[in-house]
């Protein structure tokens, strides 16, 4: 009997460490928790990495609700390249840069899926504008440090011109269309621009994107600006330099171009040796030197991307529907928690107290993992709660038939668990299969809403699987351990 009071005590600490993560508080976890918002606006506002640096002042987690709930967009954007361009690595790669992006944007519950071989399926609740998230997501934000030595700068600022980066990547992209036999259709690709007048070639590029270590976007005076910083011994582009500071070293006094996505954002002149890094002007707003910022941070994306179709969808539920929701759930789970104690008292008493773990459990989880609740998401735990009680109910009644055949308690409880576990386990685990054939049919497109029903089930099944045979059987071996002597010549605490 000790092992049953340590798996007691281990099962009460769980519990309370989920009710407390799992519960919704009056006010925002974000604030409840501890979370700063002060603090953590000016942190992300000054950090490179906010999503690592600012996570002191974040609070805990948030429970990530899907767009049937709060409404939002979708947007469904291809590969540009042909599928036999890039592997699936380079896909998936490409899908977290986007995740990182929005991310970084503030834009909370996102999410972000590869779908098929070429697509990737992005869901953002409560974005309603559909410009911003496609800007954000679709630029390949390509800066390059451009040598503008002995070129008389002032006259291409605002103008697109023709770089040697670029040159490169058209001629890639042309050999991948020709070997594919696909025309290469982008537009800023095919877009003429202008050459060095003094050589009639490309510019030559120092330095991309790539280089840098850091960009964060503040406000210098009235102007916002762009501060980076330079990864140490990074090897430049330009043939004639190693490194950003041997080639701002030879060029003080002359100007050095930033080029966007081919586009001539300034032409500073160099005025010292540059090995850390410097500042990017150009004229920025507050929400350009940000997303800039944040595409520089994030990378260029492995495959460009176009868009297929974006989607502006309302919410299913509104707030009152939803609250009349939750408040039509608790009073199913009071009336079955009723039932069981009612009908089999003792035993009954002991499962409702292990009904109410596998919900803590359950939210637990949502919150952690994160996992998105979702119409069809929530329909999957209301089931998986079903399952619950039914694998109790046969715990029971197996252990109500061994007590009338004349068995002692303990061996009544043994062979009652043991008897109704091979049923519990045979018909969950059927069910998890069902599942998991469910999620791999929710990874086409329009077909997202399955996924988060079979992930929902699956996991309560899991999660009741563990209490059915873990907490309940501690509870009852425990409670009648402690009653024993009442229970004897009470049976009718035991149902029976």
């Amino acid at each position: 009997m000790r092992l049953y009071y340590t798996w007691l005590a281990g099962i009460v600490a769980l519990a309370l460490i989920a009710a407390w993560l799992a519960f919704p508080d009056t006010e925002p976890d974000f604030m409840k928790r501890g979370g700063d918002a002060e603090a953590l606006a000016e942190c992300e506002l000054i950090s490179a990495n906010p999503a690592e640096d600012c996570a002191e002042f974040r609070g805990s987690f948030e429970y990530q609700l899907g767009l049937d709930l709060v409404g939002g967009l979708r947007v469904l954007m291809q590969a540009e390249l042909p599928s036999d361009a890039f592997t699936q690595a380079d896909l998936q790669e490409t899908a977290n840069n986007v995740a990182r992006r929005i991310g970084a944007l503030g834009t909370a519950d996102v999410t972000v899926q590869t779908v098929g071989g070429d697509r990737i399926l992005v869901e953002l609740p409560g974005e309603t504008d559909p410009e911003r998230a496609v800007r954000t997501i679709q630029q390949t934000a390509l800066l390059e440090f451009v040598d503008f030595r002995n070129v008389p700068s002032g006259q291409f600022t605002g103008q697109r011109i023709l770089t040697t980066e670029q040159f490169n990547i058209i001629q890639n992209r042309r050999a991948l269309a020709e070997e594919s036999g696909q025309p290469l259709d982008d537009p800023e690709l095919e877009a003429e621009g202008l050459v060095n007048p003094a050589t009639g070639q490309p510019f030559q590029t120092v330095m991309t994107g790539d280089g840098l270590a850091a960009a964060v976007a503040q406000i210098q005076i009235s102007d916002w600006i762009i501060v980076f910083d330079v990864a140490g011994n990074h090897q430049i582009l330009h043939p004639d330099f190693n490194t950003f500071g041997e080639y701002t070293a030879a060029s003080i006094g002359q100007p050095m171009a930033i080029v966007l996505d081919g586009v001539v954002i300034s032409a500073p002149v160099i005025r010292d040796r540059l090995d850390t890094g410097g500042t990017i002007s150009g004229n920025f707003t507050e929400d350009e030197a940000k997303t800039l910022a944040l595409q520089l941070r994030s990378g260029a994306l492995a495959i460009p991307l176009r868009v297929e179709s974006t989607e502006l969808v309302g919410a299913t539920l509104g707030d009152a529907s939803v609250q009349a929701s939750v408040r039509a759930g608790i009073i199913g789970v009071v009336v079955v928690l009723s039932f069981m104690f009612i009908y089999y008292r003792l035993p009954g008493f002991c499962a409702d107290i292990a009904l109410l773990i596998f919900l803590l459990l359950n939210f637990l989880v949502y919150k952690t993992v994160p996992i998105t609740l979702t119409l069809p998401a929530i329909t999957g735990f209301l089931i998986s709660i079903g399952a619950a009680v039914d694998g109790t109910i046969l715990i029971f009644e197996r252990f109500k038939e061994e007590l009338r055949g004349g068995q002692s308690l303990n061996a009544a409880l043994d062979v009652g668990f043991s008897r109704a576990w091979t049923s519990i386990r045979d018909s969950n685990t059927s069910t998890i299969l069902i599942c998991g054939i469910l999620f791999l049919f929710g990874q086409t497109p329009g077909a997202s809403i399955v996924s988060g029903f079979a992930i929902t089930l699956a996991l309560g099944l899991i999660l009741n699987m563990f209490t059915a045979m873990v907490v309940t059987r501690t509870f009852l071996y425990v409670v009648i351990d402690l009653t024993r002597e009442q229970v004897n010549t009470r049976r009718w605490l035991l149902g029976v």
